[in-house]
């Protein structure tokens, strides 16, 4: 039976009561790290699951109890009696705070005994030393026959009334001394035997002790100082350590436990976000809208054109667009409105005032409420937004009309006055510095590279487009420079005389690593405006590819590590959150890597609703694909919640691009003016079915 390592790494955190780091590696022993709160287990991929709860449970139970000092300072015990005690006292606790625990370690010491872990064999266990007694006792003691004396059955009691470390340090102490003792006992009479069977053998006895005490006279006088040989000390040493008591069971279980552990295969990779310094990666709303500015003033004078010269038609188009929109925003603004009275409404309070209700005297005799009431609304909560816009060189042929879907929720936000920012993820924006010639360096990176950790790419930004901090002109200025870069990309209806300015042209698609900087923007744009609640809105054309992570090499030709990016092996790969505590499998496809960011978001912050804004079909390959294609072939839409997204709106960019106004011309025939209508009727269908469920979300 396969073991689910995560489920026993859930399994430690809750017997520890508190969100350890646990990892599965392949280590030969546990070990727990008090300062980082890290567990490490061993890949026992050979153990049962009996076994894997039992051993999981036990070294949680060391994390928990045995305090990290240094006892041999003060005590000289051997360590493995130390072990022995310790053992018991923190098997008793666990079982005393988890009654359950009980039933697993009788279950998985059962299995060691069946398996012969300690290495009993046929070995008579009464010939063994106390402390293996012990250890034997206290593991599995259940399952074969032991017997003490009394003077030991002290100690055995002694051991398990522990309840503190000191406790245990006294009695290891005792168990060892005792331990000693019966060595020493033994080792003299042994001794002693050997001297008796010495002394029998040969025809003259006294002359053999002659010849010996000469032998030493000489080996004495030829051995220094001392008197002695070094040959003698060494043997003395040796002598010595022979009267040390052993305890083979520890040994033989350590051993044995070595065994479960698969050595073989690659080492499991614990991968962390980065904490990025968002200062370092988003350009301002500033400093991007100068530039276009400056840009096209100095394109304008270089070629002594008019500013309707050449943005003439689409300025004009802009307008119109804006017209147009109003309708769309307006009904935004009215579900908002009724979604938040209704909130309001269901979460009031009616209360008596104290006062009598003259209208109500009359009915003194069959009503006992006759005073006033007044009802106290709650107040709403407060909302803002943060729109993510993919500017990737894949939206070229929708970004036009994704910018469309953008400006009518932003019109929506100011409306109702509802903070927002924009941002757009860029590779292509100079951030990096540049010389007295002009030669551009890299960027100064965001993030101090550390082992482990995902990889954001030097050159990654995230635009501020538009923001709610600027007043109703400088935004309608600025929605509209980006509607002139828009119109330059894919196929546009008019020729367009212009270029988008530098740091504008699409790129890559950083979709990941914006995930990964919303992990410091949220909570700053929440604090910032004083918000209970932050919807986040991502209009993209689908997911970005894994991020690789930073790993230190050592290459033979330098002196210092190297810190190098590689890509992760799904299958022994694990997303890592030290704050929230959680873990999750990188064993998945490469566009299910974006969903697993998302959900480290939502488990993050849990007031922030991740709405996803898919423009186009193409390429989705996540959860419920039948469900999304059946409906994307009949109403060009589809809204699924199984994904990372609390909802993943799937758009098409030709439906969001019709004109949903019902025209026709003056000549047209019956059947004409039939089709114009449900052609009509049918874009305002699906315009107001997305934007009522993504108003239900916001509101």
């Amino acid at each position: 039976m396969t073991v689910n390592l995560e489920i026993k790494g859930m399994l430690a955190r809750l017997l520890a009561t508190e969100d350890l780091i646990v990892e599965h590696k392949k280590v030969e022993t546990a070990c727990f790290n008090v300062h980082t709160r890290v567990l490490t287990l061993p890949m026992w991929e050979r153990a049962s699951d009996n076994i894997y709860s039992l051993l999981c449970a036990h070294e949680v139970g060391h994390s928990r109890e045995t305090p990290d000092i240094d006892w041999s300072i003060t005590r000289k015990i051997p360590s493995q009696f130390v072990n022995i005690v310790e053992d018991v006292r923190v098997e008793k606790l666990m079982k005393r705070r988890y009654a359950g625990l009980a039933k697993t370690f009788f279950n998985g010491y059962k299995e060691l005994a069946d398996q012969d872990f300690f290495s009993i064999g046929d070995d008579n266990v009464s010939t063994y030393n106390l402390a293996d007694r012990v250890n034997l006792y206290f593991k599995i003691g259940n399952f074969i026959s032991l017997d003490f004396t009394i003077e030991e059955k002290e100690i055995v009691d002694m051991i398990g009334a522990t309840e503190t470390f000191n406790d245990a340090l006294d009695a290891a102490a005792v168990l060892y001394n005792y331990c000693k003792k019966e060595k020493d006992q033994k080792s003299e009479i042994d001794i002693d035997s050997d001297k008796n069977q010495t002394s029998g053998t040969g025809d003259n006895p006294a002359s053999d002790f002659s010849d010996s005490e000469e032998g030493d006279n000489e080996q004495s006088e030829s051995g220094g100082e001392n008197g002695s040989s070094s040959g003698e000390q060494e043997s003395s040493m040796e002598q010595e350590s022979d009267y040390e008591p052993e305890v083979k069971t520890v040994e033989s279980l350590e051993k044995s436990l070595k065994e479960l552990v698969n050595s073989n295969g690659y080492e499991n990779a614990y991968l962390e976000i980065p904490q990025v310094d968002p200062s370092k990666i988003i350009v301002s709303n500033l400093e991007i809208h100068n530039n276009c500015k400056n840009s096209w003033s100095s394109y304008l004078n270089a070629n002594e054109y008019t500013e309707s010269e050449i943005f003439g038609v689409v300025d004009k188009e802009f307008r119109e667009f804006r017209r147009s929109a109003q309708k769309e925003v307006n009904y935004l603004v009215k579900e908002f409105e009724c979604r938040k009275a209704a909130d309001s409404y269901a979460r009031a309070s009616t209360a008596r005032t104290g006062l009598l209700d003259c209208s109500k005297l009359h009915t003194y005799k069959y009503n006992e409420d006759l005073f006033k009431k007044v009802s106290t609304f709650a107040d709403g909560k407060n909302h803002g937004l943060i729109f993510i816009l993919d500017w990737s060189g894949s939206m070229a042929n929708v970004i036009r009309d994704t910018v469309k879907q953008l400006f009518n929720l932003v019109w929506f936000c100011k409306k109702v006055n509802i903070p927002f920012e924009v941002y757009s993820f860029t590779y292509d924006y100079p951030r990096g510095r540049y010389d007295e010639f002009g030669r551009g360096t890299v960027p100064e990176p965001a993030y101090k590279k550390k082992d482990g950790v995902l990889c954001v790419g030097e050159w990654f930004s995230l635009m501020n487009m538009l923001t709610s901090k600027v007043n109703i002109k400088t935004l309608e200025e600025q929605m509209l420079n980006i509607y002139r870069i828009a119109k330059t990309f894919g196929r546009s209806e008019h020729y367009c005389r212009y270029q988008p300015p530098m740091g504008w042209s699409l790129s890559g698609t950083p979709l990941n690593e914006t995930f990964i900087t919303l992990h410091q923007i949220l909570p700053q744009f929440q604090r910032e405006n004083k918000l209970q609640k932050v919807q986040c809105v991502i209009l993209t054309d689908g997911e970005a590819s894994p991020l690789k992570y930073h790993k230190e090499v050592q290459r033979h030709w330098e002196d210092t590590p190297y810190m190098g990016t590689v890509g992760f092996n799904p299958s022994n790969s694990f997303l890592r959150d030290r704050k929230t505590g959680n873990t999750y499998s990188l064993n998945c496809e490469w566009y299910e890597f974006t969903d697993i960011l998302i959900r480290n978001l939502r488990d993050k912050f849990p007031t922030v609703n991740f709405i996803g804004m898919r423009i186009r079909y193409c390429g989705y390959h996540g959860p419920d694909y039948d469900q999304a294609f059946s409906s994307w072939k009949k109403e060009k839409t589809f809204s699924i919640k199984s994904s990372g997204y609390h909802t993943y709106f799937g758009l098409s960019a030709n439906a969001l691009s019709n004109d949903t106004e019902f025209t026709v011309s003056e000549d047209a025939t019956k059947g004409q003016i039939k089709t114009a209508f449900v052609k009509s009727l049918k874009n305002k269908k699906m315009n107001k079915k997305v934007l009522g469920e993504f108003v239900e979300l916001v509101a």
